[in-house]
């Protein structure tokens, strides 16, 4: 899944959300993810909802004729158009403290004495964060619980019906595994193809696993916040790559943008990118990364009027790598990744092999963006644990011959690509029946 994320704050009306589309299938994404556009509580959060059946009416373009539904089967209509499949949040962990379910169901929540509970999460570093806008659903002692799950169902339902074919589950590590998988067989039953990804960032490697198990067919990975050397990015992915697929974003509406974070470096953007798209099965990119926008993304108060003119225009670049995860199934996988030593401790060098038997990757990195490094590998081949050939693929200036040792400058933040197994021109999508959303890649044989 090559995945782009159209903030809605950010894009406005759905009207005008088809150039947005139209370049997120140029640049070679095949799903586009939108944060929630449900009807709103008062705080405005986008991950506040109040009314998880009528559509926030920002994002309703005022002089249409169309309802606010039939105008997100419109936009989705669009982008099934350009071979994109829509994908959107699912929040269950909670509601707006406004809700009417509030007072409807009290007995679906959490409680504090007389209160309802808020919704929080605890970081990596032991912090506690507590939204007090939002009222916790209470899935594991509600004496309610059918009921409550038969209205998170129904929410599925209804999201599907508009037309959306893919859920990133919002704190799904905080909600009970029998919830998701209950939720996962009856969508199933009806979409078989419907794709759930757990958001489970924060949480350890064993609650990550838990999570996954559940049926999901992926999870995000912590990637963005490896350094390229501790260990610890390696040991979360082997410990879940077995069970679910994984996904990799150098960014997302959560963090700072990491153009600003970079002090402007362009380097450092092509880094990240290139590193998560080839890491991991997936990758996601949220609308601005491609052009350098340094605002970061706000779920309340980001609007329209924040769209920056580019700083930097990278769609070709990210073109050409989504490419290789197309061309080389290595790379649409999370086979065993395995760090290399080399003599240059600035350079990264890792080895990924299929499981699949469909070929082995080397990455070399530059982990520095804004110095060149030199790269000496006494025998390439070696290194792979292959015969030749051996293909440079890197998105930039890839060469037709690779000498024995090999030595090279890598330019700040560059990546140099190679892959043991010929391009897979000969392998073809063809998309299933019925509600299928999912490309199936088929050889020509088969």
């Amino acid at each position: 899944m090559k995945i782009y994320n159209l903030f809605p704050r950010l894009v406005g009306h759905f009207e005008n959300w088809t150039p947005h589309l139209g370049r997120a299938a140029k640049m070679g994404f095949d799903w586009v993810y939108v944060n929630p556009i449900q009807r709103l509580g008062r705080s405005r959060s986008l991950y506040s909802i109040a009314d998880h059946f009528a559509i926030n009416e920002t994002f309703v373009a005022p002089n249409s004729a169309r309802p606010p539904e039939e105008q997100v089967r419109a936009m989705i209509a669009e982008a099934e158009r350009r071979g994109l499949s829509m994908m959107i949040d699912l929040v269950i962990n909670h509601c707006a403290k406004d809700s009417r379910l509030v007072l409807e169901y009290p007995d679906w929540f959490v409680r504090e004495g007389d209160d309802v509970a808020s919704a929080f999460c605890v970081e990596a570093d032991g912090n506690k964060v507590v939204w007090h806008d939002l009222a916790q659903f209470d899935h594991r002692h509600s004496v309610d619980r059918s009921g409550l799950l038969a209205y998170c169902i129904q929410v599925v339902d209804y999201l599907v019906d508009l037309g959306f074919r893919g859920f990133r589950c919002d704190a799904a590590y905080q909600i009970p595994n029998a919830v998701w998988e209950s939720l996962i067989t009856h969508t199933r039953q009806i979409c078989p193809e419907v794709v759930f990804i757990a958001e489970t960032l924060g949480c350890s490697p064993e609650q990550t696993r838990d999570t996954a198990s559940a049926g999901f067919n992926a999870i995000f990975n912590s990637s963005k916040w490896w350094d390229f050397e501790a260990p610890w990015l390696l040991e979360q992915y082997d410990l879940t790559r077995h069970l679910a697929s994984s996904i990799s974003f150098p960014e997302s509406h959560d963090t700072e943008r990491l153009f600003s974070e970079s002090g402007d470096n362009p380097n450092a953007l092509k880094q990240r990118y290139l590193f998560a798209a080839l890491f991991s099965a997936g990758v996601m990119m949220p609308v601005g990364y491609e052009y350098g926008f340094r605002r970061r993304l706000n779920v309340v108060d980001t609007s329209p009027a924040d769209w920056e003119a580019p700083n930097i225009d990278l769609t070709d670049f990210i073109a050409r790598t989504n490419q290789l995860k197309d061309q080389y199934p290595v790379f649409r996988e999370d086979g065993p990744i395995e760090r290399l030593e080399q003599a240059n401790p600035a350079v990264l060098l890792l080895r990924k092999v299929s499981t699949e038997g469909l070929g082995t990757a080397l990455l070399a990195l530059n982990k520095d963006p804004w110095n060149y490094q030199h790269l000496h590998i006494e025998d390439l081949y070696d290194l792979s644990g292959s015969t030749p050939p051996l293909r440079d693929v890197s998105p930039e200036w890839p060469m037709d011959y690779l000498p024995t040792p090999f030595e090279f400058e890598l330019g700040p933040g560059v990546g140099r690509v190679w892959v043991t197994t010929a391009c897979t021109s000969d392998i073809e999508p063809r998309r299933g029946a019925g509600c299928a959303v999912a490309d199936r890649w088929l050889t020509k044989e088969e």
